[in-house]
């Protein structure tokens, strides 16, 4: 699979060096360069346990940016008892628990909708008509566990 996309790319390796990119209408040193892509071997392993601890367990939270956070329910910080949050660093490896705050970027994750509904948002004539309703329309007031109160001997 790695040497395919090398190939279909119009990359070619020699065998004294590694793979160079030789772009269309130029040598090694012209054109931009490939990224490189990831490999399994260079994905980070994170250990997978068949049993569930309390180590797994996550309190999810939304931040104040829409945001959500992960923080640990087993592990706090010592000292000042702060919780510690789940966060990937640039290269996408899970970054320790006590260096990762809250309001940090890497701490953050995209929420993932569950059912996505779309509402029209009232105007401010509509809010008020609605009221203005609720007011008139109100019945016989009550007190003292349900019985009608008279109006007129007060």
């Amino acid at each position: 699979m790695w040497e395919q996309w090398w190939r279909e790319r119009g990359c070619r390796q020699r065998e004294d060096q590694g793979p160079r990119w030789e772009g269309p209408g130029g040598g090694a040193e012209d054109g931009p360069r490939p990224t490189p892509v990831p490999t399994e071997a260079s994905w980070p392993t994170v250990p997978f346990k068949d049993v569930f601890t309390p180590e797994c367990k996550f309190k999810e939270s939304v931040f104040e940016n829409y945001y959500v956070i992960y923080s640990s329910t087993l592990y706090r910080q010592q000292e000042s008892g702060r919780a510690w949050f789940l966060g990937l660093n640039k290269e996408g490896q899970i970054m320790k628990g006590n260096r990762v705050k809250k309001t940090k970027p890497s701490s953050h994750f995209v929420p993932k909708p569950i059912e996505v509904c779309m509402y029209r948002e009232p105007s401010l004539h509509e809010i008020g008509e609605k009221q203005g309703r609720s007011r008139k329309s109100s019945g016989t007031p009550t007190m003292n566990g349900g019985k009608v109160v008279n109006q007129d001997s007060t």
